[in-house]
Formats: structure tokens, sequence, C-alpha cells
């Protein structure tokens, strides 16, 4: 009868155990991109602010308010709607590496976190929200604009990455 008490009792610890596990390393993966890299967060998006990768590979750590978290999901599907729909080559290319993720914890103040991550980058391409939702939604763009820029807390920490190392077989060095 202890045994089988026990081992769902071990279980349970592990699974506890595993969720502040995974806390833990988001609040750190979060202190190190801002603190240990010195990356200070920049204002929110404007419509005049180029967003441009010459580096391998970039993250966009986005802190958004909690009520507004559905305001920012609707923006990032019209996002994905004006790059499904170009017929520009390049932000074609810019789809395909795109990925749009929330963290399932929320930040200390409690913001929602979301990352934009894109690897490759697209050298030379502009990843400015604003911008591509203007190319795709003239009409719409200024409130397209406006509902995405009111949705952020405290604005974005971006991170340029140069590739190091791949690790899994086919990819360079």
């Amino acid at each position: 009868m202890q045994q089988t008490i026990a081992l769902p009792l071990r279980m349970l610890i592990w699974a506890v155990g595993g969720c502040v596990a995974g806390f833990f390393a988001i609040t750190w993966l979060t202190w190190a991109v801002e603190a240990r890299l010195a990356i200070t967060p920049v204002a929110s998006q404007s419509p005049a602010t180029a967003r441009v990768f010459a580096s391998d590979a970039a993250i966009m750590v986005k802190y958004i308010k909690p009520d507004k978290t559905g305001d920012f999901e609707a923006t990032v599907v019209r996002l994905k709607e004006a790059l499904e729909r170009t017929n520009n080559p390049e932000r074609r290319q810019q789809a395909a590496t795109w990925k749009v993720f929330r963290a399932a914890e929320s930040a200390t103040n409690g913001d929602a976190v979301y990352v934009f991550l894109i690897d490759p980058a697209v050298k030379g391409a502009d990843y400015a929200v604003s911008k591509i939702l203007a190319e795709a939604f003239p009409a719409e763009a200024q409130s397209l604009n406006g509902r995405y820029t009111d949705s952020y807390s405290t604005g974005q920490s971006i991170v340029d990455l140069t590739l190091v190392a791949s690790l899994g077989s086919g990819g360079p060095r």
C-alpha cells in the first residue's frame, strides 16, 4: 500500500520541480538577455522605425499588457495574412523563417511575454511590423499599428545573433 502511494507522490514532486525549474529558466533567460548582454529595451515600434538585421538570426522579446494580449495576437494574425498575401519574394522569405511564441510564464510585473524568433534572418530585409501591415492593408494601417503599439507595456528587447555552431546535422560549422 505504501509503494502505491509513494509513486504518485514522487511523480507529483518531479512535476512540481520541473515547473519550478522551467520558471527559473525563463526568469534567468530574461535576465541574461537584458542584464548580462546589456541589451536595453527599445520603445514600441513607430511607423518610421526600421527593423533590419545583418546577423544570422534575431530574437525580439516583446512585453505586452496582460489585458491587451488579444489585440497583440490579432495583429500577429494580420501580420501572417499580410506575409501570405504578398507577391514580394523577400517578404515570403521572411515569413518562412519567422515564428512567434508566447512564454508560458508572465514577466515579473505580470506582462505577457512574446518572442519573435527569426532564424535565419533575411539580411537587409525590414521586419518592422508597422511597415509590413501598411504595405498589405493601407486603409487599416493606422488602426492596426495603433492597436499593436498600445498593447506594449515596457517595449521590447532586440537581440541580433551570430551563429557560433550548429549542433544538429547538416548545418554550418
